[in-house]
C-alpha cells in the first residue's frame, strides 16, 4: 500500500510540471529584460540571467535524463524547494519584498499542497515563511527610473509579508483539502473499475464456457452413440458391460452439464438474454441471496406495471446487489423490496429492520462519499469506510437513476429508494 500511495497517490506528472517550469522561466527572463532594456531601470541583470540559465540546464536534465513520468513525493518536494529558492534569489535582485511579483512565491506550495504529502507542504510552507523574513529585511533596492527612489513605510514594508503568510496558509489548507478529496475520489474510483473488470472477466469466462459447451456437444454425441454400439455388441459379458453402462451414465451426466452452460435459446435461462425487466432483475438477485441467507425477503410487485426490458448492464446489476446485500447484511430477519411504478417514472424502495444509517452521516448528507467513518462505536465494524455504498451508487447514479437515503420513520431500518425516469431506461 506504501508504494501505491507514494508512486500514484503523491507525486507530480514530470511532463506538467516540465512545462510549467519553461513558461515560468520564459516569464521571468521577459520580465528581466523589458525592466533593463525597455523601462531603461538599471540593475543587475546579468545575475539574474544567470540564475534562469541555471534553472533552464537544471530543467532540461529533468525532461531529458530522468526517465520516469512521475516525480515521487521526495523528488518532487526537492524540486519544488529549489523553484522557491530561484525565485527568492530573483526576488532578492530586484527589491525583495518590494517587488510586485513577491505573491509568485507562494505558488510551489499550493501546487505541492494538490498533489503531495501534507509533511511536504508544512516544509515548502516553513522554507517561503524563512525566505519572506529575509527578503523583509535583505534585498537590493526595487529597479526604478534616474533617481527616483520608491519607499514605503515600515509598517506597510512588514505588512506586505504577513499578508502574502496569510493568504499562503488559506490557499496551501484549501489546495491539501481539495487534493485530499480528489485522491480519495480517484482510489474510489479505481476501485470501481477494479470491480467492473473482474465482473466483465467472469462475463467473459461465461461465454468461453458456453462457445466450449457449444463445441464439445459433437463429439460428446459421438462418443454416447459410439458407446452406445458396443453395449449392443458386447453386452453380454458382463465385466464389459458394466464399463459400458458406466460410460453411459457420464456420458449423459457431461451433457446435462453442457446445458446448463450453453447461450443456446432453446435452453431456459432467461437471465442470460441480453435483455431483462426490472422485476426479473430483482428477482434473479433476490433468488441468489435466499440460498446463502437465513434472512426474510419479501419483494412486493402490486404497483409495478412498467413491463418494458432494459439492456442487462453489469453496472446496474452489480448496484442493486450492493444495496440489497447491505440490507442482508445489517437487517435482523427481514428485508422488503417494493417496485412501483406510474407513467413517468419507476422506484425500487428497499427497506431493512436494521440499525438504520448511522445517524451523523445522514445528517451530515455524507452517505455515498467514499472512505468515510461513523463516529457511532455500535456496528461500526458492519458499517466499514462507505466503500459498497459509494459504488452502488455511482454504478447506478450513471445510468440515470437517483438515489435517495433515509431511515425509516416508523420500523427504524435503512431505506434506499432508487428512482428511474422510464423514458431513461432506453438509454441504458
Amino acid at each position: 500500500m506504501e508504494f501505491f500511495k507514494t508512486s500514484n497517490l503523491y507525486s507530480l506528472n514530470k511532463n506538467t510540471y516540465v512545462n510549467l517550469r519553461w513558461i515560468a522561466y520564459f516569464g521571468q527572463l521577459i520580465t528581466i529584460l523589458t525592466v533593463q532594456f525597455i523601462l531603461g531601470f538599471s540593475f543587475n541583470y546579468i545575475a539574474c540571467i544567470c540564475i534562469i540559465a541555471i534553472s533552464a540546464i537544471i530543467n532540461l536534465h529533468l525532461q531529458f535524463k530522468i526517465k520516469s513520468n512521475q516525480l515521487n513525493n521526495y523528488f518532487s518536494t526537492i524540486y519544488l524547494i529549489y523553484d522557491i529558492f530561484q525565485l527568492g534569489v530573483l526576488l532578492f535582485l530586484t527589491g525583495g519584498i518590494t517587488n510586485p511579483f513577491i505573491f509568485l512565491i507562494i505558488v510551489p506550495a499550493v501546487f505541492c499542497a494538490q498533489y503531495l504529502h501534507f509533511l511536504s507542504s508544512i516544509i515548502l510552507v516553513l522554507f517561503i515563511i524563512i525566505i519572506l523574513f529575509l527578503l523583509t529585511f535583505l534585498f537590493y533596492e526595487l529597479p526604478h527610473p534616474g533617481t527616483l527612489h520608491f519607499h514605503a513605510p515600515n509598517y506597510y514594508l512588514y505588512a506586505i509579508p504577513i499578508s502574502i503568510v496569510i493568504g499562503l496558509i488559506f490557499l496551501v489548507y484549501f489546495g491539501y483539502k481539495f487534493g485530499e478529496e480528489s485522491r480519495i475520489r480517484k482510489k474510489a474510483y479505481d476501485k470501481i473499475q477494479e470491480l467492473m473488470a473482474k465482473e466483465n472477466e467472469l462475463l467473459s469466462l461465461g461465454g468461453q464456457a458456453a462457445a466450449a459447451a457449444h463445441s464439445l456437444g459433437t463429439p460428446l454425441s459421438t462418443i454416447l452413440l459410439t458407446v452406445k454400439e458396443l453395449k449392443k455388441e458386447y453386452g453380454n459379458q458382463t465385466k464389459i458391460s458394466k464399463d459400458l453402462d458406466l460410460l453411459v451414465s457420464q456420458s449423459l451426466r457431461c451433457r446435462d452439464i453442457l446445458k446448463k452452460l450453453t447461450l443456446n435459446p432453446n435452453i431456459e435461462d432467461e437471465f442470460i438474454d441480453s435483455n431483462i425487466s426490472l422485476k426479473e432483475c430483482v428477482k434473479e438477485i433476490v433468488s441468489s441471496y435466499r440460498e446463502i441467507s437465513n434472512k426474510e425477503f419479501f419483494i412486493n410487485l402490486e404497483n409495478y406495471k412498467n413491463a418494458m426490458k432494459i439492456h442487462k448492464s453489469v453496472e446496474i446489476i452489480y448496484g442493486l446487489r450492493n444495496f440489497i446485500g447491505n440490507a442482508n447484511k445489517f437487517s435482523k430477519k427481514r428485508i422488503d423490496i417494493s417496485l412501483r411504478s406510474d407513467a413517468t417514472t419507476s422506484n425500487i424502495l428497499i427497506r431493512d429492520d436494521g440499525p438504520g444509517f448511522p445517524k451523523d452521516l445522514i445528517d451530515k448528507q455524507r452517505l455515498g462519499e467514499p472512505y468515510i467513518r461513523t463516529i457511532n462505536k455500535k456496528n461500526i465494524s458492519k458499517y466499514g469506510l462507505g466503500l459498497g455504498t459509494f459504488i452502488g451508487k455511482t454504478l447506478l447514479e450513471k445510468n440515470f437513476a437517483n438515489i435517495i437515503f433515509k431511515n425509516s420513520e416508523k420500523k427504524g431500518g435503512a431505506e434506499v429508494l432508487i428512482k428511474w425516469k422510464n423514458k431513461d431506461f432506453k438509454k441504458i
